[in-house]
C-alpha cells in the first residue's frame, strides 16, 4: 500500500540581505523572500499556501480570464488572497503583515473577479508590515487564524495584537 505523501510548503522566512556583498543595483528594494500568500476557499473553509499566487499562477488562478468588473464574472466562487509577510525579532519569527484581497472564480465559464491593482497594493502594504483583514467575513477571519496558529504557535504567539484583534482571536 502506497502513501500519498503531500509535500509540506512552508512560509518563507526572512533570509540574510539579498544585497549583502555589493553595492549595485537593487539596493534598497524590497525582497518578496519573506512574502506568502494563502488562499482562502471561503465556501470550503479551508486555507492553503500556493506559491503560484505570486505570479497570479495559483491553481486556483489557472485557465481564468480576470476582470475587475464584478459584472462581467458573474456566479463566481469567492476566494480571499492572502499575503502574508514573515519578519524576525529577537525572540523569532512572527507574523508582521496580513492583508487580504478577494476574488471570485467561475470555473464553468472560466472567467473571474479581481482587482489587479488592488493585490499588488496590498502585496506592498503586506510587505510594509501592515494589518488589513477587517473587511473579510467572520468565517474566513477563523479559518486565516487557525490556519497561521497550526502552522507555526510560536510566530502566531509573538504577532502583534493588531493581528490577534483583527481575525478576533483572543
Amino acid at each position: 500500500m502506497m502513501e500519498n505523501k503531500k509535500k509540506k510548503i512552508e512560509f518563507n522566512i526572512i533570509k540574510s540581505d539579498p544585497t549583502d556583498g555589493h553595492g549595485g543595483f537593487g539596493i534598497g528594494a524590497l525582497s518578496l523572500d519573506n512574502v506568502t500568500p494563502v488562499i482562502i476557499d471561503i465556501e470550503e473553509g479551508e486555507a492553503m499556501i500556493d506559491i503560484g499566487a505570486m505570479h497570479a499562477r495559483s491553481a486556483v488562478e489557472r485557465g481564468i480570464k480576470f476582470t475587475p468588473n464584478r459584472e462581467e464574472a458573474p456566479g463566481g466562487k469567492p476566494y480571499w488572497l492572502v499575503w502574508v509577510t514573515v519578519d524576525r525579532n529577537e525572540e523569532g519569527p512572527y507574523y508582521a503583515g496580513v492583508t487580504a484581497c478577494e476574488m471570485t472564480v467561475n470555473r464553468e465559464t472560466r472567467r473571474g473577479y479581481k482587482s489587479l491593482p488592488e493585490h499588488v497594493n496590498k502585496m506592498d502594504k503586506s510587505l510594509k508590515r501592515h494589518i488589513i483583514v477587517d473587511h473579510m467575513d467572520e468565517k474566513s477571519k477563523k479559518v486565516l487564524a487557525e490556519f497561521l496558529k497550526n502552522h507555526d504557535e510560536g510566530m502566531w504567539n509573538r504577532s502583534s495584537e493588531a493581528l490577534h484583534k483583527g481575525l478576533l482571536v483572543e
